[in-house]
Formats: structure tokens, C-alpha cells, sequence
């Protein structure tokens, strides 16, 4: 059984279910420090900075091999040297526990991209 969001695989989501409150999604958010609530706890977004555009394109990347993956895909701005990454469910145009999860996988492969410990950006 996973023991932290990163470990777990996103969930289809149906539609219908109620979006996570503001107090849900700030106690999720403790296993994606870095991640900041956006339009009333309605999505997460986070920024990444890069030493030029080639890893910004290769981080890019890898979080669309992820979003393949796990069937659930964020909305993502880059350029030269930063992405912004932004998490919503939007069948329920507002944050679901899988948004969660993939913050938590996003910032792994940030952390790896970096040569730095998961949680340490």
C-alpha cells in the first residue's frame, strides 16, 4: 500500500465528485511544499527555473511521458530557463487528490533533473 502521494497512480476521474475545500487541499499540498493554491484552491501551479532552454524542453518532456502515463495532464508554460506547471482537474474544475500525486511525481523529476533529493528544490 502506497505510503505517500508520490507512490500512488492517479485515479480516472468520473465527474461529479466535489472538488477538494481549500483545508483538503492545504493538507495534501504538505507532501508538495513547493506548490502554491491559485484561483480560490481551485488548481496548484509551480514554478521550476533552468540553467537554459534545452533542460527546460527535457523537463517538459518528461512530465508529458508522466501525464501519458498516468492519464491525467497538467497545463504547462516554458521557455528559455523556467517552466510554470499547472495542476486542475478539469471535469470538476477544481483540485482532486490526482493533481496531488502529480505534483509530488513532478517535483521528482525536477529533483532528478537537479541531482538533488526529492523535497529538496
Amino acid at each position: 500500500m502506497p505510503t505517500t502521494l508520490a507512490e500512488k497512480t492517479c485515479t480516472p476521474c468520473r465527474g461529479g465528485v466535489p472538488p477538494l475545500d481549500h483545508a483538503k487541499a492545504e493538507a495534501l499540498l504538505a507532501e508538495a511544499p513547493d506548490w502554491s493554491l491559485m484561483d480560490e484552491a481551485r488548481r496548484i501551479e509551480r514554478g521550476f527555473r533552468f540553467g537554459n532552454f534545452r533542460e527546460a524542453a527535457e523537463f517538459v518532456r518528461q512530465i508529458g511521458e508522466l501525464a501519458e502515463a498516468e492519464g491525467h495532464h497538467p497545463d504547462i508554460a516554458f521557455g528559455w530557463g523556467y517552466a510554470t506547471v499547472s495542476l486542475q482537474t478539469k471535469k470538476i474544475r477544481g483540485l482532486h487528490e490526482n493533481d496531488v500525486i502529480m505534483a509530488t511525481k513532478i517535483d521528482r523529476i525536477f529533483s532528478r533533473s537537479r541531482g538533488l533529493p526529492a523535497g529538496r528544490m
